[in-house]
């Protein structure tokens, strides 16, 4: 079942997602070359905890940082490390906030520098293909209208969608109902409500879309090696459309 915010809980989710949209704005600005992915877990995690939040995903099912992040060919669940980021690289960053037991999950993918053009537009697309489908988080569609919207966008411009990895519903817990897969088709799946809130992320790749899992048993990279991008944003889906509650 899928679960309905009431009014006060929309509240304090918008809550929660402003103080991720205040720690992401400024995380992004130290990405440069020269830092470290480790860098970047560590101010995430003093900015949350500055704002008398908690990281939603260091400790959960056992990840053990406060951000993932994940360079080039690393899909998703990137562990933060020594690992220096150089010129042309790209990177996503996923991060997740618990404020007072209401969560909130984005990410973005940047630019390390001068980047080639293929990567650009790989960027460009993923976050485009996020739009789109936040915009069809209306009450009357279905799941399965977001989830065709980004593949069709995405394949139109000669990308990939990954399959293994999906949105999914957010609220009093990380993960919640439904599922929000980033390919399907269109008038399928559950009726979407006012009330419902979601976490809708693409993440698509260069090349293919399949992907393995490191030895580290978490980190998702792509199976050719090629590039992949991830946006994500928390959406709740009201009457007068969607609300983008982590912008």
């Amino acid at each position: 079942m899928i679960p309905l915010k009431s009014q006060n809980e929309l509240q304090m989710l918008r809550r929660s997602g402003r103080i991720l949209s205040l720690v992401m704005r400024k995380v992004a600005r130290i990405v440069k070359p020269g830092i470290t992915t480790a860098d970047i877990d560590s101010l995430s995690e003093e900015l949350i905890l500055k704002q008398k939040a908690r990281p939603a995903f260091k400790g959960y099912k056992g990840f053990p940082a406060t951000a993932c992040v994940s360079v080039n060919e690393e899909i998703v669940h990137g562990i933060p490390g020594p690992r220096v980021l150089l010129e042309g690289d790209i990177v996503s960053i996923d991060l997740g906030v618990n404020y007072q037991g209401y969560f909130s999950d984005a990410a973005f993918t940047l630019a390390v520098g001068r980047i080639e053009g293929t990567k650009q537009k790989l960027i460009a697309a993923a976050k485009q293909a996020l739009d789109i489908g936040i915009s069809r988080a209306r009450p009357g569609n279905n799941l399965g209208d977001i989830s065709c919207g980004i593949q069709d966008f995405v394949e139109g411009r000669g990308f990939s969608v990954v399959r293994q990895f999906v949105g999914h519903g957010i609220g009093r817990d990380l993960h919640e109902e439904p599922e929000v897969p980033n390919f399907g088709h269109a008038h399928s799946g559950a009726l979407l409500k006012s009330g419902m809130v979601l976490a809708i992320e693409p993440m698509i790749n260069l090349g293919t879309w399949e992907c393995r899992i490191t030895g580290n048993g978490w980190t998702a990279v792509t199976c050719d090696g090629a590039s992949s991008a991830h946006f994500e944003h928390t959406v709740a889906i009201t009457d007068k459309g969607p609300e983008v509650l982590t912008r």
